[in-house]
């Protein structure tokens, strides 16, 4: 009883997680799109840009990324804040750097257009006749972090439809057994079936724990465990095992396996732990991850510091500023962290829908060999 209870609030959890994450996806695809669209909209489309061009259309961007950013994508920086407690750094902290640069990049350039360019920059422009640096990239922080969001929304309901697979599996057995009580049969729940009950199982009924016939004889559907289609005969002597179909005779039996301890019970942890497994290539990925974070960081500050040497006087700032960012943002690989566990959890439930048990990430990496 109370490892249904957990298991409800597990559910309970993963649900409540799913609808957090759909609503926060809801909200920043619906500001995402107008905010691309305004950034990206006179590329696609040339003859938009002067209607898309208006001055006020900065701060347009910035009032639709913020919510964006610190709303939907809370999770990122609290994830990010708390490794870098812990003095590491992981994938929240690629994507906060990354987002956040291009973010506050972008508000100076609203507040403060001319700002990153020097004296002659200023005037070079001046005498072209072209403004000074406007290029805003709220785009990119709000796109990365709906992007995002959307991967792990499509995590989230694996995980849902994994857990549904370990409730068919759950439900094979049946919810009461007829037990031999004081010399009368009497409806039980099975949970409170003991060890050495003797059972009574009627043509159609399932088997409600594992046991060894006492007294007559039946055919016994075992395909749900073993595939096999034809069904079993069995007679006194013989195992039956929980979950499994009385066809057409009718036996009493000795239960010997009850609660936890049945074939049935363990099926069901061992496709549990089985999705909670790492492969060996996600182990890899995580140790990819620790180091790889904090040399993409010293690879950023390293393409600032050569801008900045290298770059023209009048632009150096925004360049290195620009160079920077990009780093950060185009190395973050959001996939790597979402990819394999999606795939194992997906595919030890598929599995098990099939009757197919698969004991872990490694036997299921190993497959393919």
């Amino acid at each position: 009883i109370g490892a249904k209870a957990a298991d409800a609030e597990a559910a309970d959890r993963e649900d409540a997680e799913y609808k957090r994450l759909r609503s926060r996806l809801v909200v920043a695809t619906i500001l995402t799109v107008p905010v691309v669209a305004l950034a990206m909209g006179s590329h696609l489309v040339p003859s938009l840009r002067s209607v898309l061009k208006f001055p006020a259309r900065p701060w347009v961007e910035l009032l639709l990324t913020t919510p964006v950013l610190f709303w939907a994508g809370k999770d990122f920086f609290t994830g990010a804040w708390a490794a870098a407690r812990h003095r590491a750094a992981d994938m929240n902290t690629l994507v906060a750097v990354g987002t956040l640069s291009a973010f506050f990049y972008s508000v100076v350039l609203t507040v403060a257009p001319g700002v990153f360019e020097t004296a002659a920059g200023a005037r070079a422009h001046h005498e072209a006749g072209v403004p000074a640096v406007t290029g805003t990239y709220y785009e990119v922080a709000a796109s990365i972090v709906t992007l995002i969001l959307l991967g792990n929304l499509l995590q989230a309901r694996a995980t849902a439809r994994t857990r549904g697979a370990v409730k068919a599996l759950l439900g094979l057995s049946p919810k009461t057994a007829r037990v031999e009580r004081d010399g009368r049969d009497a409806d039980i729940p099975v949970e409170e079936v003991r060890v050495g009950d003797l059972v009574l199982v009627r043509p159609g009924e399932k088997i409600p724990v594992d046991g060894v016939v006492e007294t007559g004889s039946s055919n016994v559907d075992e395909s749900m465990l073993t595939g096999e289609p034809l069904p079993v005969g069995k007679g006194a002597g013989d195992p039956v095992i929980g979950g499994t179909l009385n066809v057409n005779g009718a036996f009493r039996f000795r239960a010997t396996k009850v609660g936890p301890d049945t074939v049935l019970q363990q099926i069901v942890r061992l496709v549990q732990a089985a999705q909670g497994s790492k492969a060996p290539i996600q182990k890899l990925a995580d140790r990819i991850s620790g180091v790889f974070v904090p040399v993409v960081m010293l690879l950023a500050a390293l393409t600032f510091v050569l801008w900045l040497a290298l770059a023209p006087a009048e632009t150096r700032l925004t360049e290195a500023l620009l160079a920077a960012v990009s780093v950060l943002i185009i190395a973050c690989p959001c996939a790597l962290g979402l990819a394999t566990p999606t795939a194992i959890m997906v595919g030890t439930g598929k599995g098990a829908e099939a009757g197919i048990l698969i004991k872990g990430g490694s036997a299921l990496e190993e497959a393919h060999r």
